[in-house]
Formats: C-alpha cells, structure tokens, sequence
C-alpha cells in the first residue's frame, strides 16, 4: 500500500504521548507517499464527517503538549452496525484507504469490527494511561499519569509529615492495578489497595502502628479508584468507625491524564507512530503496534481487543518487604 489516503483518530480517554504518535504517522506517512487526513473527535468525528487534510507543518511544536490536538471521544453509536457502515461509506467516499485508531480496548475493538464488516485496513496504537491492554507490555500515557501522581503523592507526603498524618491517595484504576502498584512502589507508600482486591483494615491499621512505634511521622495509602465511586471515603469512614484511626482523603483524579507526556512516553509514541505507518506499507489489514520484550513490533489486532487486568506478583512482593 503506497501513494494512497490514510486517517488517524484518537478514541476513548486521552493519554499524554498521543500527540506524538500523531506527530509521526503524518510526517513518517508523508515521507512515505501518503496523505493523511486527521479526524477529529474519534468515531464520533469520522460519522459527522469531520475530517481534515494534515501536513507536515499541522503537526509541529505538539510533540511535548499533553491531551491530542485532534481531540477525543467516546461514541456509542460507532458500536452499532448501522454507524460503522455509516462510517466505512463516508471512508470510502472520501477514498480513505486505512484507519489509524489511538485509543484502548473498546476503541480497538470498534475498528476490528469495521476491518470485519467493512474490509477497511486498520492499525491500533494503544494510548491509555491505565496500561491494561492485552498483547502490550506499555500503552502510551503510562509513564506520564505515573509520574503525575508520584509527583503529587511527594508533595502530600510533605504535609503529611509536618502534621503527623494518614492520607489516603485515590488514584486512577477502575480495574486496572498498574498505577496504585508503581506509584505505591514509587512514593514509599505504607499500603497499597488494588481494584480487585479485599481490603484488609486490620493490615492497614497494623502496619500505621508499627511505623509510628519506630518513629515514622506519616501515612500514605494508596488506593485504586475502583469501579464504584468513592473508594477513599469508604476506607477513610471504616478506619475511623471501626479502628479510630484519622486519614484524610486526597483524590487526584483526572490530573493523572493531563501535562507534558515523559521523554518515556514521547519516545515510544512516536516508535509506534513509525510502525503503524510500516504496517500499512506492509499491506497489513488488522495489525496493532505493541511493546514487547523492550521493543516495538507489530501483532494482530484480535491479540489486542481485551483489558489486562493482572500485575506481577513481584511487584506486591516489592512493595510489601520495603513498606516494613
């Protein structure tokens, strides 16, 4: 495939380190004998028809911004058949040959269902900041929430340690663990709470005793968001109703996703931007840039339609022996 029409969305929630992955699928794309079209507001974009002409100089000085310059969706009726066959013949229309998708599980399986139904040529790049993408070891805007929080958790620590305290740090992972795990690891967290995971109070309450006995002066708990709201408040409610222990409540929400995207993630977005585009050059129909093994290859698309929802045991091991 060369000398034709590509497109590139982002879809789902956004994920610092996509502009630079958009960044190198128009310029590497160009320099390859493409035109490429950037679509704006994922699939709820390419179903208005909003779609544009991108050049070299559309795409300069967003490498170290975070968010996505083509902005991002989610779209229900992109998950009917009746709106990707509405898609597919506005693809066609415009003669877009292929579809570069930047997003997550749900987008990703949202263009294995138009490559299915409609022959289209698709390519996912997987941007999320919860890392729980099948098939992948990294998805683009890891580094960058983790760091966000990490750095947030420090500055807490510091008021923490100044007033004695316990504080509860509710980060973002509904049922991803991937980010309460590196920022406990990270931030010398006491205790760590994962989204699928029982809470063990007694633990909690336990490990805060012994540190205070050997002369520490906070707390942090790190805990997942979960997928019911307010999982801090609950834990902060039970270890004063059934312990009397004092923690306060620091929810950072959604500044995880936002700011500067790390050299980490500006690096590997724009090694998966470079491989989407020799994806298509290959003549690859429904492919996936993925990273293993410290690399960035190519895989099938169907490798990569369901979250991964499991951590290195390792990890736990990790932060429970230097919690003591």
């Amino acid at each position: 495939m060369n000398g034709k029409r590509i497109a590139v969305l982002c879809s789902g929630g956004d994920s610092p380190g996509m502009n630079c992955a958009i960044r190198a699928v128009v310029r590497i794309g160009i320099g390859s004998g493409f035109e490429v079209y950037g679509i704006q507001k994922g699939y709820a974009g390419l179903l208005e028809g909003n779609i544009r002409e991108l050049q070299v100089s559309s795409v300069g000085n967003i490498l170290q911004h975070g968010g996505t310059i083509l902005q991002t969706s989610r779209c229900p009726e992109f998950m009917t058949e009746e709106g990707r066959k509405e898609a597919a013949n506005l693809l066609k229309r415009k003669k877009i040959d292929a579809l570069i998708v930047i997003g997550g599980d749900g987008s990703f399986n949202g263009a294995m269902k138009l490559h299915e139904e409609h022959q289209i040529s698709v390519v996912g790049i997987p941007g999320t900041i919860d890392n729980d993408i099948d098939g992948t070891d990294y998805t683009i805007g890891f580094d960058t929430a983790v760091q966000n929080a990490v750095d947030a958790v420090d500055k807490i620590r510091d008021t923490a340690n100044s007033h004695a305290r316990t504080f509860i740090v509710e980060v973002m992972g509904r049922r991803s663990p991937a980010i309460a795990l590196k920022v406990g690891i990270g931030t010398g967290a006491e205790n760590v709470i994962l989204p699928t995971s029982s809470i063990d109070y007694e633990k909690i309450v336990n490990d805060i005793d012994r540190g205070i006995k050997r002369g520490k002066t906070s707390s942090i708990i790190i805990a997942a968001e979960g997928e019911v709201e307010g999982v801090a408040h609950t834990i902060q409610k039970n270890l004063k109703d059934k312990f009397n222990l004092q923690a306060h409540v620091c929810i950072l929400g959604h500044i995880q996703r936002g700011g500067n995207p790390t050299p980490t993630d500006r690096y590997i977005a724009s090694q998966m931007g470079q491989m989407a585009i020799k994806a298509l050059l290959a003549d690859e129909k429904a492919t996936a840039t993925v990273f293993v093994n410290g690399k960035v290859a190519l895989a099938p698309l169907k490798n990569c339609l369901r979250k991964k929802n499991e951590f290195d045991v390792s990890d736990l091991e990790l932060l429970t022996t230097l919690s003591i």
